[in-house]
């Protein structure tokens, strides 16, 4: 089976030795995304609910880059270094998907790149 790397500008740049996403068949693997803006490629802020938009922002793009959208993301990894984010972290995501909503994982981690609250990666089906 062939793979495709997928690249879009609108999601920030991998900042290691990784891609933004790889397309295997119909299935789309989605690199983990922190909160940062594509252009700057600094934190968006330091409150929790801009950082888990802005996650979802760069998942996004990185979905239309590959020829899709959220709505046909099949699972999603999240990481918070603060489980008593959790609900906020609902509340983020049911802005960007509609039921039937993905499966999930929420994972509590010590500690994310470059001082980020929430990263989540994804797995996409076209």
């Amino acid at each position: 089976m062939s793979k495709s790397i997928i690249h879009t500008e609108q999601a920030p740049a991998a900042i290691g030795a990784y891609s933004q996403a790889v397309k295997a068949g119909n299935t789309v693997y989605l690199s983990g995304q922190i909160p940062l803006d594509p252009q700057t490629m600094q934190l968006v802020s330091d409150t929790f609910e801009a950082q888990a938009h802005q996650v979802f922002k760069n998942l996004h793009a990185v979905c239309e880059a590959a020829g899709g959208s959220l709505n046909d993301v099949v699972k999603i990894n999240a990481y918070l270094t603060d489980l008593s984010n959790f609900a906020v972290f609902n509340q983020v995501m049911e802005q960007y998907f509609v039921q039937p909503f993905p499966a999930r994982a929420a994972v509590g981690v010590a500690v994310l790149p470059r001082g980020a609250l929430v990263e989540a990666e994804a797995v996409m089906v076209l």
